[in-house]
């Protein structure tokens, strides 16, 4: 993993919690972790509070490189931004860049595949789950509760077709491998995988 220097006033996004926010790094400790210089970072995650996170370990991007999913201050409704109930629609229902990038390997895109099997519509996941699609400290200042709802239950039939997608090409390539990621998965991801041949990826 290459490593970034950060440093004090540096804001970040966990690519694996992009639900915290933005977090701005309040302190930096030179460290070192497997004999790899990195850093101990204290982060003050909006949503989350404040973390510490070793750089070796936390995947680290400089917020400004997030993709952006809806601008604070944009009017998804003004055509002239781009906005509208499409440009809504695709923020909503899109998957994170890692669980679909090409070149990154089969094995990474599954785990983090698996790893949003984490939400749910209950209460604070929902709220969590919109968060990292939205990037909003509070999704409900732009989004109704049943919104909400309705764009989550939509997204997840995004992400099992992606996860019965991947799994086919692990079947294929390294039956192994998938039996080891899938015997820690999350109970809604087994079920997705066991019903697979019923449910055809579209």
């Amino acid at each position: 993993m290459l490593l970034t220097n950060w440093a004090f006033g540096d804001k970040v996004i966990h690519s694996d919690r992009p639900e915290w926010g933005v977090g701005h790094v309040t302190a930096t400790t030179p460290d070192v972790h497997e004999g790899t210089p990195c850093q101990r970072l204290t982060v003050r995650f909006e949503r989350a509070g404040i973390k510490n996170l070793s750089s070796a370990l936390a995947r680290l991007i400089p917020a400004a490189n997030a993709p952006i999913m809806i601008a604070k201050e944009a009017d998804l409704s003004d055509p002239l931004m781009g906005g509208g109930k499409n440009a809504q629609r695709d923020i909503m229902l899109a998957l994170p860049q890692n669980t679909t990038d090409p070149f990154t390997t089969l094995k990474s895109r599954l785990q983090a595949t698996l790893r949003l099997f984490r939400f749910s519509d209950q209460a604070a996941s929902l709220m969590e789950w919109a968060a990292a699609q939205t990037g909003l400290v509070d999704p409900l200042s732009r989004f109704t509760r049943q919104e909400l709802e309705d764009y989550f239950k939509r997204w997840a039939i995004v992400r099992d077709d992606q996860l019965r997608k991947l799994c086919n090409e692990m079947k294929r390539q390294d039956p192994a491998g998938l039996a080891t990621e899938m015997k820690g998965a999350h109970r809604q991801a087994i079920s997705v995988y066991k019903r697979m041949d019923q449910y055809p990826i579209r």
